[in-house]
């Protein structure tokens, strides 16, 4: 009779470290285009108010990043086992990228209309890159869980925003 041996998963702080670069880099890069408008154009146009305080949406992207990035990491360590691993990882770059397009079009270019419809774009890949990882990784799916949470919310707020003004 023969022994099972399961190997341990082997932890790679340079891998982990790289996953959690690569989507706080992101924040980084929205965090930069949005800053000067946070700080003039948006406070005067119209707001619901359920608009949260300014200086909360820092924290909870960072937050939001972090997770990201830890979720990336357990499905980078199962990649061996994806059959499809770049594709795996272009869906997950796409909703990055559809991310930081928003802040792109409604901060740097206060396109508040078409944020919100690609706000919509997003929280659909938001979902997609979710449901993938979560196959992938249960754990890492689940950690998408406030992302979709916020993105909601995000998506709600553009548009009330967008009406408003």
């Amino acid at each position: 009779m023969s022994t099972i041996h399961i190997e341990p998963k082997k932890f790679s702080i340079l891998a982990f470290i790289i996953n959690l670069i690569i989507p706080l880099s992101f924040g980084a890069i929205g965090a930069f285009l949005t800053q000067v408008s946070v700080k003039t154009w948006y406070l005067t146009i119209n707001k619901p108010s359920f608009n949260p305080p300014n200086w909360i949406f820092g924290p909870v992207w960072t937050c939001l990043y972090i997770l990201m990035g830890i979720s990336a990491y357990l499905v980078w360590q199962k990649k061996e086992r994806i059959a499809h691993f770049p594709r795996t990882i272009a869906i997950y770059f796409i909703q990055l990228v559809l991310n930081l397009l928003w802040s792109f079009l409604f901060f740097y270019s206060h396109l508040i209309g078409a944020a919100f419809y690609e706000i919509i774009a997003l929280l659909i890949a938001i979902i997609i890159t979710a449901s993938v990882f979560y196959k992938v990784d249960r754990t890492a799916g689940l950690l998408f869980i406030p992302y979709v949470a916020w993105v909601s919310f995000a998506t709600v707020l553009t548009y009330t925003i967008y009406k408003l003004n």
